[in-house]
């Protein structure tokens, strides 16, 4: 007597194997776009808290990203996960109407965003975040 496996045994592992893979790669792909949207939420925390805490101890904006760094608030600027970069869209201070211009407030960044494209599970624009 021989031994081995069977043409239908191999076709009913392969096709256990299929619904298996079928179930298992889009779980895996939605859990690290969700790792990703977190460490993206963290990252814009830890740079929007520099900015603040900058703000509050120089009672002006930095002008730049390396100023938080230059100034030991941050130690290095944050990436990106889903861009992998370290690159961000810097919101400047806008002044009213009625305010006088100040060429050093006009360079000021109050906020960061993303640049990344694409929407959060949630529905919200990563770039909005």
């Amino acid at each position: 007597m021989k031994k081995g496996f069977t043409l239908v045994e191999i076709l009913i592992v392969m096709a256990i194997l299929g619904i298996l893979l079928s179930i298992i790669i889009p779980n895996y792909s939605s859990s690290v776009k969700r790792a990703k949207e977190a460490v993206l939420k963290e990252n814009l925390f830890i740079i929007r808290d520099a900015i603040d805490k900058f703000y509050l101890d120089k009672k002006k904006y930095p002008t730049d990203l390396e100023d938080l760094i230059t100034n030991k608030y941050l130690k290095e600027i944050p990436f990106d996960p889903f861009l992998k970069r370290k690159e961000w869209r810097l919101i400047h201070y806008e002044p009213d109407e009625m305010e006088d211009f100040d060429p050093e407030i006009a360079d000021a960044i109050i906020d960061v965003k993303s640049l990344a494209s694409g929407t959060s599970f949630d529905g919200t624009k990563y770039e909005n975040w």
